[in-house]
């Protein structure tokens, strides 16, 4: 009997099937997984005939356009070899991966895929053999039914040619029940309202790029709390927004789990994408974000698709868009994007120890719905180091808040990233402000040279420096772009060149990733890309830089080489 995901593993590793690094660390996984499944401390087992059991069952669904079955693409038998065949050695009822994410370039079967894990498990599932509540969840109701529509179509077709299913399911517009068992599938997003009993043993979140809180993810998670052998499954693909959940928590653990910097024996991630831009014009390697080009048939229709798309793209100026949807690559929304987000990541390094070092300061005052961003260079030998710390306001309440900034401030502060002002009224606390600013410079020893701010509303806090420490260099930094058009094209550079590093701080890439770049007749300077989009941390961490950039850090001298041994005058 074929192992269709080893089959598609090998050709993956040998390089007889082209694919990006995401898929060939899927591949490599499933095959060390393979051969460490066969020593006694290794949890889990591989079972072929499972496996394909579900992959048969597939295989006679469908097609929601044609009605007719068709084989499934290799890859598509890959991913559903990973979910069916990996069992528990000590109870072999219960799955492996109780979560999956697929993400790939739009048109290559991601729902037909997950419509057939749903139907799979509202048909067949006997781990409960009972009540199993299957949800298609979306950011919004439109989204949420298009799989529920798919699931509704396939089931139709089933229940025409199968009389046992026809007697055994009935389908309505919101929901179709299993009459044998009584289980469900129905479509579900915030519209919908609260569900009696609410219990998923299977959640899909379709198009998970566009949902810009973790509010349906959280629910799943909460309702399948006492359920031992529930699933998530997350498809979609890229998009532009890079503050929305998918982009900074769940593609980047999905990214660790692949390289194996994160453990978790639970979650399955295929990520078909390019690795970068330049591949795009040969299409010879579209089929590292297009995996459905495996399939003969479909390769002219594909190719040809998307030649037309990337021509166009071109010579309109929408390459973005383009990339994107096509291509599965996580972009900025705008051509005029000032920071291009690959070269952010690249310069991401591990936290420093910053104790006993010279440093320079930026602040950027928020209004009491804005944040109040603190951002810090500090020299080191080539390189700056940069850092940031807010204040997030919440007069207009901080669930709004969350939502229009697209960043779970909540979960930011339990990772010290922020603080959420504890005031009544909402409005950030200066006093606060100015006690976390003493602490952090005192906790570090820190050798401050210049409190750089945006003359703004920076009143009340240069008073309470003034009194507390005078010796603190305050320069205001004129908001033009006279003053920041050289700092603010330096500053990129320096990024490119990894002259400028940071670590990684969710507020401060927000901010860079929401940041546009304008114009005039004095040079250019950052603006936000829409109203809500916040880039206070950016903006703080340039008024430091417009202050500090000229310093050399290719002779970077610390006080520990001065007074050394080996320094002399």
């Amino acid at each position: 009997m074929i192992n269709f995901a080893q089959d598609y593993a090998e050709k993956v590793i040998n390089g007889d099937r082209i694919a990006g690094k995401k898929v060939i660390l899927a591949a490599k996984r499933y095959l060390n997984d393979l051969e460490k499944s066969q020593n006694d401390d290794f949890p889990y087992y591989y079972d072929n005939e499972r496996a394909n059991r579900v992959i048969k069952f597939m295989e006679i669904l469908p097609d929601p356009k044609t009605m007719r079955a068709y084989p499934l693409a290799d890859f598509q038998r890959f991913i559903i070899a990973n979910m069916y065949g990996w069992w528990r050695k000590d109870d072999n009822t219960k799955r492996r991966f109780r979560k999956g994410m697929l993400s790939m370039a739009r048109k290559n079967g991601k729902s037909i895929l997950i419509s057939g894990i749903a139907l799979y498990e509202f048909l067949m599932g006997n781990s409960p053999a009972y009540s199993r509540q299957i949800f298609c969840t979306a950011n919004d109701k439109k989204q949420a039914n298009i799989v529920f529509t798919m699931i509704k179509k396939r089931l139709n077709a089933l229940r025409s040619r199968d009389g046992d299913t026809k007697r055994g399911t009935k389908v309505n517009r919101d929901l179709i029940s299993n009459l044998d068992d009584y289980s469900y599938v129905r479509a579900l997003s915030k519209e919908t309202g609260t569900v009696d009993g609410f219990e998923p043993h299977v959640g899909i979140l379709d198009e998970y790029a566009a949902s810009r809180t973790t509010e349906m993810m959280e629910l799943l998670e909460s309702g399948q709390a006492l359920l031992d052998n529930s699933l998530i499954m997350i498809i979609s693909t890229a998009g532009f927004d890079l503050n929305v959940p998918m982009h900074t928590i769940e593609y980047p653990y999905a990214t660790k789990v692949l390289t194996g910097d994160i453990t978790d024996d639970s979650y399955f991630a295929y990520i078909a994408e390019q690795d970068n831009v330049a591949e795009v014009d040969n299409p010879e390697m579209w089929i590292k974000s297009n995996p459905i080009l495996s399939v003969p048939a479909l390769q002219d229709q594909v190719n040809g698709y998307l030649k037309k798309r990337w021509k166009e793209a071109k010579e309109k100026g929408t390459k973005n868009s383009v990339l994107v949807k096509n291509y599965n690559m996580w972009r900025q929304a705008g051509e005029d994007s000032y920071m291009d987000i690959d070269a952010w990541k690249h310069a991401e390094v591990d936290p420093i120890d910053i104790d006993g070092q010279r440093v320079w300061f930026g602040v950027d005052v928020g209004k009491s719905s804005d944040l109040y961003a603190i951002s810090w260079l500090i020299p080191q030998d080539g390189y700056w180091y940069a850092d940031s710390y807010a204040f997030v306001g919440t007069k207009y309440g901080l669930e709004s808040k969350i939502k229009a900034d697209r960043l779970d401030y909540v979960r930011l502060q339990d990772m010290g990233q922020c603080e959420i002002t504890k005031l009544e009224s909402g409005v950030i606390d200066v006093d606060r402000v100015y006690e976390w600013l003493n602490n952090f410079v005192e906790e570090h020893d820190l050798d401050v040279q210049a409190i750089c701010y945006d003359p703004a509303q920076y009143g009340p806090l240069l008073t309470q420096i003034e009194k507390g420490h005078p010796e603190w260099q305050q320069i205001s930094v004129r908001q033009g772009t006279l003053t920041l058009s050289m700092p603010t094209k330096q500053f990129r550079d320096d990024i490119l060149e990894r002259r400028v590093r940071h670590p990684n701080n969710e507020i401060l890439a927000g901010a860079m990733a929401n940041a546009i770049l304008k114009s005039d007749n004095n040079g250019v300077r950052i603006d936000k890309n829409k109203y809500s989009n916040k880039i206070d941390a950016a903006d703080a961490l340039l008024d430091a830089y417009a202050i500090c950039f000229r310093e050399d850090i290719d002779d970077y001298i610390t006080d520990e080489d001065v007074f050394g041994n080996g320094f002399g005058f």
